[in-house]
């Protein structure tokens, strides 16, 4: 409703601000303040809405006890190109060797190029993989990695180094 009385009352300021440049000279300090005033009064008000007087957020989940990176073991690695520079498609098994349900975990991998017993390091990626596996069994997944390199450095012998960087767990319920 505010806004009925200031769309007339800013129509009428310009207009006599344009027709009048005795009333322009002495409006413009005036609604320079006017402006700065309403955005300190916005500002308190966002300032006071953001404070902290809520209750606490709840702490994020903490990973299951009893699951850990090294109850997670990789089978059947399998590294393909795939149709774009660079990328790879990644092929595996997961096995879960405990007892809480895995829910995701980081596939962290290292490329090297190793003509001759010479290997130089290309790239590493780290892939978030989304996977549900029970406690004792074995889930096959999929998943894409990228590793810079120039074309003209495309690795001749590649050598892939890979581990498994993160897990978490279904809490028990």
């Amino acid at each position: 409703m505010a806004w009925l009385i200031a769309l007339p009352l800013g129509l009428a300021i310009v207009y006599l601000a344009a027709r009048y440049g005795r009333f322009r000279s002495w409006i413009e300090p005036v609604l320079s303040i006017a402006v700065a005033l309403g955005l300190s009064v916005a500002f308190l008000v966002w300032l006071n809405e953001a404070a902290p007087d809520k209750a606490p957020e709840p702490a994020p989940n903490r990973p299951a006890a009893g699951l850990t990176v090294a109850d997670i073991t990789l089978r059947d690695m399998a590294f393909e190109p795939n149709e774009t520079e660079r990328t790879f498609r990644v092929r595996g098994t997961a096995a879960n060797a405990s007892d809480v349900t895995l829910e995701y975990f980081r596939l962290t991998v290292t490329l090297e190029d190793c003509p001759q017993d010479a290997c130089k390091r290309i790239g590493e990626d780290t892939a978030l993989i989304l996977l549900r596996v029970p406690g004792g069994q074995n889930r096959p997944f999929e998943t894409f990695l990228t590793f810079p390199y120039r074309p003209d450095e495309a690795p001749t012998a590649p050598k892939w180094t890979y581990r498994v960087s993160e897990v978490r767990g279904a809490g028990r319920r």
